[in-house]
């Protein structure tokens, strides 16, 4: 093993949202950061196919075992299997865990899709007396949702809905016109009672102000308004042209390699290794961290940096699978691991899916269907107060994410064809391609999942990856209340398809076990070290900083302790500022 130097201050290990915004917020306030990641180094600028079409990439770029999400999509060393670093599942489990071995991580292939969590979803259990509550509330995080929503550009609108909280003025950028299939979709569930507003997407629908923001973000701090001013400058606003899942060369759409770890660099203060796979945490006899073991993945040659402070940062069940995997005298069960949650309480978000055919939108003549890649409306939550009377049978909320009209066409697009026309050939095949073209529309729930005592993951005392490391073996169970959200969201895309005049494609499950997908399938998986206000029942403090060991902190989303049904990566990264914001006090102070 060699011993590289110098020591830094800080070393983070992972390069996504939390990795990302770690590196940025400290590195802008002057502290030396060490990053290391476990994949590639990926340039977004150089390696983004912005302009190929769909004609240009084998089988129409349509999924493949190695590119699940189609032959153009920006993970380009990962998936849900990475060959040569394997995880199982107990019986009666069968968890998808999806990994990007990658500079950026999931940042390159995300949905951009940006909610805040609101204040019921911080004290769940003071509201229902289900899971836990968090050790901060909502105004604690506000700011930093304000902060991060203005450095990485969301675009959006304040509507005042309950539990779905504006931001400040100014903070938003202006949303994209709804498509004619939104605005279908908005005049029907309006009579419904079920809000169809402007979602929130970290994509430039324009171009940033750089001039107000760097001066916000960071007063009396002339280095951070410097080079947060020049990435907002280098920045172009979207023009429509390529699937925000293939990554952005003009820098458009949030990525941390091109909005985060740029800025970093400029300070000086940040120093990036690729292909290394961190595996322990290392520390003293007193038992604090005091830097990390790992395997470069070119050589195979095992390294050992040191750091005043650690940051694991590596995706949530990759950050528990290296506390688990820190064992020594003061740590015999793992670091951070005296309370025994480490690697517990992981959770998922709920998901279910439905496809309509609407015959008000057959045979629409070409019209211009542009827009971001992602969706310009979407459905919040709607019944929070049905919940509080118990009116239904689960106990959290989900939101509906829809889309479809005629956009690009990608390979098997025109697979419902033939489910329209039972099968034809020749011009009756193309007369009826062109009827159907853009008469679909897809509907797609996410919701909250409570986290239960069943979910967690463990190291697999018999499998070790190709470095010979501990991998990690998962357990799921899926409570009434995830099945029965799940079937009610079935129900509610029926009801939706049904009044505008449409075809339900597929099965309306009325067992909550046939609609709901896989555990990890959304690829939302949050938990596994917790953070609370007791030492006993949690991993981390509301800073995602160890009771255990002080100087070790988790910034991804093993900390969260429920799962909203907002996205999380918003929230990863707004958490991840303000332990920042901790962090550097602490060091300031010489408490660490």
């Amino acid at each position: 093993m060699t011993k590289s130097q110098p020591e830094y201050d800080v070393v983070i290990v992972g390069s996504g949202a939390a990795g990302g915004m770690s590196a940025y917020a400290l590195s802008c306030a002057g502290v030396s950061v060490l990053m290391l990641e476990a994949g590639r180094d990926y340039d977004p600028v150089t390696e983004t196919p912005m302009f190929e079409m769909p004609e240009d990439a084998p089988l129409r770029a349509s999924s493949t075992p190695d590119k699940p999400f189609g032959y153009f999509d920006a993970t380009v060393d990962g998936g849900w299997q990475v060959p040569g670093e394997p995880y199982s599942s107990a019986d009666d489990t069968d968890f998808l865990w999806w990994r990007s071995r990658m500079l950026g991580g999931r940042t390159n292939h995300w949905g951009r899709i940006s909610l805040r969590m609101g204040e019921y979803d911080f004290k769940p259990y003071s509201r229902d007396g289900l899971g836990a509550d968090w050790p901060m509330t909502y105004a604690d995080m506000a700011p930093y949702y304000d902060k991060t929503e203005a450095l990485i550009g969301v675009y959006g609108s304040n509507e005042g809905l309950e539990n779905t909280p504006n931001s400040s003025p100014g903070v938003l950028l202006n949303p994209p016109a709804p498509r004619a299939d939104e605005l279908l979709t908005e005049k029907y569930c309006r009579d419904l009672g079920i809000p169809v507003v402007p979602c929130h997407l970290a994509i430039l629908s324009e171009k940033q102000n750089h001039r107000r923001w760097p001066r916000e973000l960071h007063p009396n701090n002339a280095l951070g308004q410097r080079v947060t001013r020049d990435i907002m400058r280098a920045r172009a606003a979207c023009f429509f042209a390529t699937p925000c899942g293939r990554g952005c060369s003009i820098g458009a759409n949030f990525q941390s390699p091109t909005v985060l770890l740029p800025p970093a660099l400029a300070t000086g203060n940040l120093t990036i290794r690729t292909d290394a796979m961190v595996f322990e945490v290392s520390s003293n006899a007193k038992g604090q961290a005091n830097g990390v073991s790992f395997i470069d993945r070119i050589t195979g040659k095992q390294h050992h940096v040191r750091a005043r402070v650690v940051i694991l940062a590596a995706s949530a069940c990759e950050s528990a699978r290296i506390m688990l995997n820190s064992k020594s005298n003061a740590h015999p069960n793992g670091i951070g691991n005296a309370s025994g949650l480490v690697g517990k309480y992981i959770m998922d978000t709920v998901g279910a899916d439905l496809l309509g055919q609407f015959p008000i939108m057959e045979n629409m003549p070409p019209h211009n269907a542009d827009g971001a890649s992602a969706m310009h409306m979407y459905m919040p939550w709607w019944l929070y107060q049905e919940q509080a009377k118990g009116q239904l049978d689960f106990a959290r909320g989900y939101h509906i994410e829809f889309g479809g009209g005629r956009r690009m066409p990608q390979g098997g697009h025109f697979s419902s064809v033939e489910a329209m026309n039972g099968g034809n050939y020749g011009q009756q095949l193309k007369e009826d391609c062109r009827r159907y073209y853009g008469s679909f529309i897809g509907f797609s729930g996410r919701g909250e999942m409570i986290p239960n005592e069943d979910c967690y993951c463990t190291i697999d005392g018999e499998q070790k990856d190709k470095w010979g490391i501990p991998t990690l073996k998962f357990h799921w169970r899926w409570s009434d209340h995830e099945l029965n959200q799940a079937r009610h969201m079935h129900a509610t895309f029926r009801t939706i398809i049904e009044s505008m005049g449409g075809r339900v494609m597929g099965e309306v499950a009325t067992d909550g076990a046939r609609a709901i997908k896989k555990p990890g399938e959304i690829i939302h998986e949050v938990g596994g070290a917790r953070m609370g206000d007791n030492p006993a029942t949690s991993v981390l403090n509301q800073f995602c900083q160890s009771w255990q060991v002080p100087n070790l902190f988790v910034t991804d989303g093993a900390g969260f302790v429920s799962n909203a049904d907002k996205n999380p990566t918003l929230s990863i990264m707004a958490n991840a500022w303000r332990s920042a914001d901790y962090l550097v006090q602490e060091m300031r102070a010489r408490n660490l």
